[in-house]
């Protein structure tokens, strides 16, 4: 394997000037990200009242983000230790460990690092989304295009941190370690994909149980608005909206963007053997994508007689691509003198484009699917959930088979006579092109609950007209479907990730003795892994939807006692206690990370000793592929339930409490853990699984006989799984309702 080792005195100038030139694009972005920053915080943030109900939010998402990077501090601690001790080479001659080799301590600061970044994107987008709420439905009282633009703009200081600082950190790394410098990016995107993972479960854990208390009691009990001030749990709703789409997601899509370009490197290592135009190119493309993505954000703004925030976004999404796909064929055309690659990236595009085209088709509240389900509720709750069901589940058929061409081409563009290298370089460079338009897709996610924290915000205050609700709330069912397109794209990304990591892991083992190449599925322990592999994303999902339900389950508890127990609360007399429903959900979220995070991390370890390297890579393959499938059946059927129910309260099927509606709340609540909790959550599932095995690849192979260390390991990873298991089937209802029963019996 020393083709895989490219000395530092052989890169010419042009790469030693190219990579300045990368890190100064992201220096572009993050100043950028500043400026928007400094743009939105000079406007309006519109009355007193108004403020205060911002405030509130604010206070709730800021304690919540800040307990919550408190309780994982200590395992991202030990996890980094962990790394540094797998890394830890071995002298041959001595036997003596070499515990101040450069690459293992690299990698453990580089773990550190890009759990950092990631934790700054996810606060610095959440920070300004709190902030940006107020001032936008300020705006809607004027104007629509003004709105438009700060929930927009604001969204886009998250998507260009991503950016900026994730390929800061990557090319950093890059001219520090130069040629070992891909075995270091492994740390950076671990790191990254740690707190992805803990921010998307924990935010959306906390944005839906929520929701579900008050939107089952607040609208179906109470027969009150959605945002009505009332309502106990409607401050830590609206402060869910932003720890779980804007914290998490872009914690998520960051996660992405490294992990890609961690792939794309160690391939690129591979496919062109002695050279380093396979490594530069992604460090360009990403280059490219900065500043393209600025562009991007930038035109998002709505003409004189625009009445419709898709089309604006849609414009800004496009023209960044565009523009990207230029940048690609300069570089491949003049600098790798390849054209594959040109393509590569093209279809990567392409692929962003269609999944966006996709995910609209099912969730739009304009689109065939979503009015099925409106219509599904003429005929009760039961038929709405099944309508519901039927297009998540339609929807993830065509999302992989959309991937699934996306892998094909990129086989077809290598040509017969590739190698297996170049064939998953050119699939790895998919992912990168796909996630170029990162900027502005993180500004679309972002974009949606700030626009729902606008609508409650004036709902709450009570200030907006007609005209000012109707802005408000046509920019909220966009963000519905924004936040949805979003979600596709993550889970795409993530499965072309993944794609990419799956082939940079049996780069890894070859280089450390094992001659497997590809997975026989033939063989009964190989498929043994490919069977826990595709059952882990289920068992996962279980653990997250019970933690919105236990939590919801406190939530609604608390508004019923709220509304019994606090005289004149109904007839707005008196104020609701809002900071015990942000306490009850702050604790829950942090509390069921534990089971998720286990589950995560230890069950590919116990695959990869227990059954071996090529068992491991049937586990991947089982869990990449189930992955997605279910990812997007849960997410796009959760979008789907969500616009249903707005197109009722638009005044569809008799409208808001009406029976339909009522049906409609109902499927839209079940939908609410698929779309923001358990479907997000498996993106970074997926990638962190991929990146233990890829961690623990050398010593899987090296561990050939078991002796006591081994079984330590395992019996202490089988232990911490029935942990897992147990822990999340604790405080069911029906089992505490029976333990109380069983206790004052014995009394």
């Amino acid at each position: 394997m020393d083709f895989l080792k490219i000395p530092s005195e052989s890169i010419p100038s042009f790469e030693n000037l190219s990579i300045w030139v990368v890190l100064g694009c992201a220096f572009i972005g993050i100043l950028y990200g500043i400026y928007l920053i400094r743009h939105i915080l000079v406007k309006d943030a519109g009355s007193k009242k108004m403020q205060e109900i911002a405030k509130a939010i604010q206070e709730g998402a800021r304690t919540y983000l800040n307990r919550q990077f408190k309780t994982i501090v200590f395992f991202t601690i030990i996890l980094g230790v962990l790394l540094y001790l797998t890394a830890i080479p071995k002298d041959h001659f001595t036997g003596r460990f070499d515990f101040f080799d450069s690459i293992a301590i690299g990698r453990m600061l580089a773990f550190f690092l890009g759990a950092f970044f990631s934790a700054l994107v996810g606060f610095v987008g959440m920070s300004l989304a709190v902030r940006a709420n107020v001032r936008t439905a300020h705006a809607a009282k004027t104007s629509f295009q003004e709105a438009l633009t700060i929930a927009f703009r604001s969204g886009s200081v998250a998507g260009m941190f991503t950016v900026g600082l994730g390929l800061l950190g990557a090319t950093v790394i890059f001219l520090i370690f130069r040629e070992e410098s891909y075995e270091v990016l492994i740390g950076f995107g671990f790191g990254g994909c740690m707190l992805a993972l803990f921010m998307r479960v924990g935010g959306g854990i906390f944005t839906k149980a929520a929701d579900i208390g008050a939107d089952l009691v607040g609208k179906v009990e109470a027969g009150i608005p959605e945002d009505d001030p009332r309502n106990a749990a409607v401050i830590a709703d609206n402060v869910g909206d932003n720890v779980g789409d804007c914290a998490g997601m872009a914690a998520d899509i960051f996660e992405s963007y490294e992990v890609t370009l961690v792939a794309s490197m160690i391939l690129g290592l591979a496919a062109f053997p002695g050279s380093f135009v396979g490594v530069f190119f992604p460090l360009l493309v990403r280059g490219v994508g900065v500043l393209t993505s600025i562009f991007g954000t930038y035109v998002v703004k709505a003409g004189k007689k625009e009445t419709h925030a898709m089309r604006a976004i849609n414009r800004g999404f496009i023209i960044s691509a565009v523009l990207s796909a230029v940048g690609f064929f300069y570089f491949a055309y003049a600098y790798v003198k390849d054209m594959r690659v040109f393509w590569a990236t093209v279809v990567g595009l392409c692929l962003a484009v269609v999944i966006s085209l996709i995910t609209e088709h099912f969730t739009s509240i304009k689109r065939k699917p979503v009015k099925e389900i409106a219509a599904a509720t003429k005929t009760g709750t039961a038929t709405n959930i099944l309508s519901g069901i039927a297009v998540g589940m339609e929807s993830s058929v065509w999302a992989i088979l959309v991937i699934a061409l996306a892998i094909f081409v990129s086989v077809l563009l290598a040509g017969a006579n590739a190698s297996f290298s170049m064939i998953l370089y050119l699939i790895s460079l998919v992912g990168m092109g796909m996630l170029t338009t990162t900027g502005v897709i993180i500004a679309m996610d972002s974009f949606g609950p700030v626009a729902d924290n606008a609508q409650g915000i004036i709902e709450m205050s009570k200030e907006g007209d007609e005209k000012t609700s109707r802005i408000i709330a046509g920019l909220d069912a966009v963000g519905n479907t924004t936040k949805a397109i979003t979600k596709g794209f993550a889970i795409a990304s993530a499965v072309i990730a993944a794609t990419s990591l799956f082939g940079s892991y049996f780069t890894e083992i070859g280089k450390v003795g094992s001659k497997i190449s590809a997975i026989n599925i033939s063989s009964p322990v190989v498929f043994i892994g490919l069977l826990i592999g595709g059952a882990v994303p289920f068992l996962f999902s279980s653990f997250t939807i019970r933690a919105v339900g236990r939590t919801a389950g406190e939530v609604i508890n608390e508004v019923r006692r709220q509304f019994r127990e606090i005289k004149g609360l109904m007839e707005g007399k008196a104020q609701p206690e809002y900071t015990r429903c942000v306490d009850i959900c702050t604790r829950s979220a942090l509390r069921e990370l534990i089971s998720p995070g286990i589950l995560a991390i230890v069950t590919p370890i116990v695959v990869g000793f227990v059954f071996k390297e090529a068992a491991l890579g049937a586990y991947l393959a089982g869990t990449i592929l189930v992955g997605q499938l279910l990812a997007v059946f849960l997410a796009n059927s959760g979008g789907a339930w969500d616009n249903a129910k707005k197109s009722i309260e638009d005044g569809l099927y008799g409208g808001k409490g009406s029976d339909c509606h009522k049906a409609a709340v109902v499927g839209d609540t079940v939908g609410d853990p698929f779309k923001d909790t358990a479907g997000p959550a498996l993106n970074p599932l997926i990638k962190v699984m991929s990146l233990v095995a890829l961690i623990i690849a050398p010593l899987v192979v090296s561990y050939k006989d078991w002796d006591w260390r081994l079984v330590v390991l395992v019996c202490c990873g089988l232990i911490l799984l029935v942990y897992a298991v147990w822990s999340s089937k604790r405080s069911s209802f029906k089992l505490e309702g029976e333990r109380k029963a069983k206790t004052k019996g014995k009394k």
